[in-house]
């Protein structure tokens, strides 16, 4: 595992009326940019595994704390974890580096706020890697409705906005077991699918999986969520019916060149029309579950590099 010594020392960053705390390595390789944008629950540590490959390829690397997490700004209001806010905070450190585009790259929501990236500034993306979420395509119903419809109002996705701050104080009340039962193989996934299981997970005492990180790893992890709680982070969730009409009149095709890396063993499948709305997509899948960058990072790697040469 990687030593946290071995992760850039971050800077506090000024753009779009919030601070981001952001990691940089390969300042020698500017003109190369490539950002890197975490999930949920997250941080920019996820992505300690491929900062040197991408370094030593000669690339400019950037990863962002997006608003809500670690160090950077944590707005109260929860409209401000909609789209808008979260892809105007990445135009912005684009401008900030003076980049006019970068190569974008995210796991989990941030694959989606990459995705979005795509359809509401394209301009500023040259190419896009994905890893697990595939493109969400936005159907009749707005999402949260949506997958209340599907999944009942016991579906996490739908329990956060139904009942806001419920599961956020329990969570908060059992972080760092919530965490370390969470970063599993393959289990902790799947009980994110059955209700509040996320619930249980945060009490469980007897999780079952392999972890996928070692404690000092996790220790960043919940460093970061010990000071801004989860709710922050759960806005985003909170957002997705407002996301869902904001992007109500954008275009909702994309020509951006794009890889997809799928998990093999993760719980959310894949998306099987994707190339109606990413026409210009190649896709891989490696044996691993949802933490696709702990759990096989040399293969991400390779995967990613090797498309990076096309």
């Amino acid at each position: 595992m990687t030593n946290n010594n071995e992760f850039p020392t971050p800077k506090l960053i000024s753009v779009n009326n919030v601070k981001l705390e952001v990691f940089e390595a390969g300042e020698i390789n500017r003109g190369r940019p490539i950002i890197l944008c975490h999930g949920w629950p997250e941080h920019a540590y996820s992505w300690r595994h491929q900062v040197n490959a991408l370094v030593e390829a000669g690339y400019h690397v950037i990863i962002p704390n997006q608003r809500g997490y670690g160090e950077s700004s944590c707005p109260k209001e929860v409209t401000k974890y909609d789209i808008e806010y979260l892809t105007g905070d990445l135009v912005a450190l684009l401008d900030y580096y003076q980049y006019k585009d970068a190569i974008f790259m995210g796991h989990d929501w941030g694959a989606s706020v990459v995705w979005s990236m795509a359809l509401l500034h394209p301009e500023r993306v040259s190419k896009m890697i994905n890893l697990c979420l595939p493109y969400q395509v936005r159907g009749e119903r707005p999402w949260i409705d949506f997958m209340e419809d599907v999944f009942g109002d016991n579906y996490y996705f739908v329990h956060f906005n139904k009942q806001p701050g419920v599961a956020d104080a329990i969570l908060d009340e059992n972080k760092a077991q919530f965490l370390r039962n969470l970063y599993r193989k393959n289990v902790p996934s799947q009980g994110l699918v059955e209700g509040m299981e996320m619930i249980n997970l945060a009490e469980a005492s007897n999780p079952l999986g392999e972890p996928v990180m070692s404690d000092d790893d996790l220790s960043v992890y919940i460093s970061a969520f010990n000071k801004t709680g989860f709710t922050p982070s759960i806005n985003w969730y909170r957002n997705l019916n407002r996301n869902w009409h904001l992007l109500a009149n954008v275009e909702p095709i994309t020509y951006k060149p794009t890889l997809m890396v799928y998990g093999e063993k993760d719980i959310i499948p894949p998306l099987p029309n994707i190339k109606d709305f990413v026409p210009n997509i190649d896709i891989k899948s490696l044996n691993a579950g949802h933490w696709i960058q702990e759990e096989r990072p040399e293969e991400l790697n390779q995967t990613i590099l090797e498309w990076l040469k096309k």
